[in-house]
């Protein structure tokens, strides 16, 4: 068997997805996406497919190899993400040639569902959001069954905010928690936006509302940093989703530094990437909870290795508005939240059927790019 192609769709509202087929009529689905990058990480898949066409698709290992190492300047956020969606679609090819889903073929699965976790996302990203929207939001989130939420803390953030800008990020928390009760796990993403010093404070004040975790607390470059907000705050820190490959996370995971790991599967490295990060992580007795801000693709893709991991602790996704993040109007047969969990499919490869038709309707050019926020002084800030 040989591969014949490889080709890219732009899907609405910022995806993007890969196909690749077979000269045996075998084909596979990946999402090799780069928020904001999407035709950088095209270009590096059209540049890839000049060695994959040719070659045996069930290789997986040898090709990963082949393109991580083949040239001299090695992973980053564009190569990788390219080459975790190459590796998700030569996977759902292996697991269609053998009958099996990719779970069976990572030693088979631990779990017969998942546990999920989505967003209490406002309308836009300021400060002005109000906390009453948020709590409406969430009331409507746990109508749906979910019994774990997050969000992100409002942007921009300085690097030393004062007692009432503080205040604020610890009311809008406070109230939340308020609205759900403690049975509801209830996380919150710094989103790197925040100083360590500044994160400590934070912490300290949010403490006292048991928080499931706090995500990224400053720039995942920051390790150091990190692992000083660690050492101050009882709350566990998770970080991951801007850290690529095994080599990645080896510091971070040496230093003690999370208690979770966030591994995006198509950035990362793709699906076996992460498991060998799970793996890593699980000697560490740390938690794996993929990152997954994306489409349907990647959403199989992570509930294949959530599954076969025993370290496996929650899976994130954001809910779009129309339900398309589970693959409604994309997959002939969506993922379906049941009690806040998705069954594990024992369906062969990732275990969906795209729609190529309905995902043509939602085309667009790939040129979403990510917002960017201005401090008051003109000045760029993190979003």
């Amino acid at each position: 068997m040989k591969i014949t192609e490889l080709r890219i769709f732009h899907v609405r509202p910022r995806w993007m997805f890969l196909k690749i087929s077979t000269d045996e009529g075998l084909f596979g689905y990946g999402e090799p996406v780069l928020e904001g990058r999407a035709r950088t990480v095209e270009r590096a898949v059209e540049e890839f497919s000049e060695y994959l066409v040719g070659k045996d698709p069930l290789q997986i290992q040898h090709h990963w190899q082949t393109l991580y190492k083949s040239s001299y300047y090695r992973g980053g956020p564009i190569l990788l993400s390219a080459l975790s969606g190459i590796e998700q679609a030569l996977w759902d090819i292996k697991g269609k040639f053998y009958g099996a889903p990719i779970h069976e073929m990572l030693g088979g699965k631990c779990r017969d569902k998942i546990r999920m976790y989505t967003h209490i996302k406002p309308s836009g990203i300021k400060r002005g959001n109000s906390v009453e929207e948020m709590i409406i939001l969430a009331r409507k989130k746990l109508e749906g069954g979910y019994t774990a939420l997050k969000y992100s803390i409002i942007p921009p953030v300085h690097f030393i905010e004062n007692r009432s800008a503080l205040n604020a990020h610890v009311d809008r928390f406070a109230a939340v928690r308020e609205a759900v009760g403690n049975r509801v796990d209830l996380a919150i993403d710094f989103h790197g936006r925040v100083s360590r010093g500044l994160a400590v404070r934070i912490a300290k004040e949010l403490e006292q509302y048991y928080p499931m975790f706090i995500e990224e607390p400053c720039s995942p470059e920051d390790i150091n940093g990190i692992k000083s907000v660690a050492a101050q705050t009882n709350i566990p820190i998770a970080t991951g989703e801007r850290i690529f490959t095994k080599w990645g996370f080896r510091d971070l995971l040496e230093q003690n530094v999370v208690s979770i790991v966030q591994p995006d599967v198509c950035h990362a490295g793709g699906i076996f990437e992460t498991v060998k990060i799970a793996a890593m992580a699980e000697a560490y007795n740390v938690a794996l909870a993929p990152h997954n801000p994306l489409g349907p693709i990647s959403l199989a893709a992570c509930l294949q290795v959530d599954a076969a991991c025993p370290n496996f602790m929650i899976q994130e996704h954001p809910l779009t508005e129309d339900g398309s993040d589970l693959g409604h109007g994309i997959l002939k047969q969506p993922f379906e939240i049941e009690n806040g969990f998705i069954r594990v499919s024992e369906k062969p490869g990732l275990g969906i059927e795209v729609d190529e038709e309905a995902v043509c309707k939602r085309a667009y050019p790939g040129d979403w790019t990510t917002p960017l926020l201005y401090f008051e002084d003109g000045s760029l800030a993190d979003w």
